[in-house]
């Protein structure tokens, strides 16, 4: 794994919003930023990324069961009491998902480990899987990057066939939702919504904040049509604290991702799944915080927080870094393992699963040990010696 300085296409922000990537810089600063990107062997990949992330993701949906089946696991996760059969029920009647992030901590010498899942709203789902595509095929065309290069990267493909499937399980209609307020959330819930039409799963785009509730509490569109499907880029955990959401076990509405994402897209399974695989190679050991003063070496985060907010890190030479935000409550301990330091970057492996297939990787950089909202995507390659062998099809080398 190297990190490879690499001149920018000059045109990067035309094609950027040619292509619809209207976030590709927030608040003046580059959120894209093409001027590195990361090497990677095959090996890398494959045995250190892509094994991994199958696995950690199979471990994780056996938890699932065991969890919406206990009281006591439930109290440990903080799912609000009304809500729990809500939950269980949408894991007993296998209401299916789409997609996840797994983050992991990697710097192309021994075992990828574990941050923490991102299965409710992953984002940075676009630039991963179409616009570093794009970077590469350019830059290999432009010969800054040689014919054989290759990218993990067979997220598109996987979600157009993962909506395939969907498609005969999700009650019509189905809507497609996020914040108007917030460009990003939109901008990728635009590109889900291509993925599913490309798969002949046809959704109405609508701001989340104005969907309706009827008389006999079902959720509705502005022409008062009940949606029986609803994507969603809006947290499970906001969205039972909030009074709109006290109408969702009762409404028949499902939920994409499914209400049972509530056990996985939250921090309290990382201790869990330490517990029941103690000493696996790619999981930190972690608890559930009781309140004391944070060790060294040690991480301190809420159950629920998001983009880094939150964060106290005490690495194990004293020295102490921490971010705010607006998170609190219940929170778990991690063990430290800092990210790798390239030359004062510090990059985080976001591990693509979509249904039950790890398919791809996406880069957020930042220049603190803490990956910020304000971190940089970075692209990445496979790089060998040796070209690995062309397949037919889709055009793509690595499948």
């Amino acid at each position: 794994m190297k990190r490879i300085a690499i001149a920018e296409r000059a045109h990067w922000r035309a094609r950027a919003e040619e292509a619809g990537f209207a976030f590709h810089t927030i608040d003046g600063a580059r959120y894209w930023d093409e001027r590195a990107y990361y090497a990677f062997s095959l090996a890398q990949i494959e045995n250190d990324i892509e094994d991994p992330t199958a696995q950690i993701h199979a471990m994780a949906l056996d938890l699932v069961d065991e969890v919406v089946g206990s009281e006591e696991l439930m109290d440990k996760l903080a799912i609000p009491r009304d809500f729990r059969d809500w939950v269980a029920n949408s894991w007993k009647q296998g209401h299916g998902h789409l997609y996840g992030r797994i983050d992991l901590a990697y710097d192309g010498h021994g075992p990828a480990r574990l941050y923490e899942f991102n299965y409710d709203t992953p984002t940075s789902l676009y630039e991963a899987s179409f616009f570093q595509w794009q970077w590469l095929e350019e830059q290999k065309a432009a010969g800054l990057l040689p014919a054989h290069a290759d990218q993990f990267n067979a997220i598109h493909e996987a979600l157009v066939e993962r909506f395939g499937f969907l498609s005969g399980h999700l009650p019509p209609p189905l809507c497609f939702a996020a914040m108007s307020t917030s460009v990003e959330d939109r901008g990728t819930v635009d590109y889900l919504r291509d993925c599913a039409a490309q798969a002949g799963l046809h959704g109405q785009a609508i701001a989340l904040e104005e969907i309706g509730i009827s008389a006999d509490g079902r959720f509705t569109t502005l022409d008062d049509t009940v949606i029986g499907s609803l994507f969603k880029l809006y947290p499970l955990e906001d969205l039972m604290a909030e009074e709109f959401g006290k109408a969702l076990p009762a409404s028949g509405l499902q939920l994409l991702e499914p209400a049972w994402k509530a056990v996985l897209s939250n921090k309290g399974i990382l201790p869990l799944l330490w517990q029941r695989h103690q000493g696996h190679p790619n999981l930190l050991e972690a608890h559930f915080d009781t309140g004391a003063a944070l060790p060294k070496g040690w991480v301190r985060k809420p159950l629920f927080s998001r983009e880094g907010a939150n964060i106290a890190l005490h690495l194990a030479d004293g020295s102490w870094q921490e971010s705010d935000g607006p998170y609190t409550g219940p929170a778990i301990l991690q063990a430290a393992h800092p990210l790798p330091n390239f030359d004062g970057n510090y990059p985080l492996i976001g591990s693509w699963v979509v249904g039950d297939a790890a398919c791809g990787i996406g880069i957020r950089e930042d220049d603190s040990r803490i990956t910020r909202d304000s971190a940089r995507f970075v692209p990445h390659a496979i790089i060998d010696d040796v070209p690995p062998p062309v397949s037919a099809g889709n055009g793509r080398i690595y499948v």
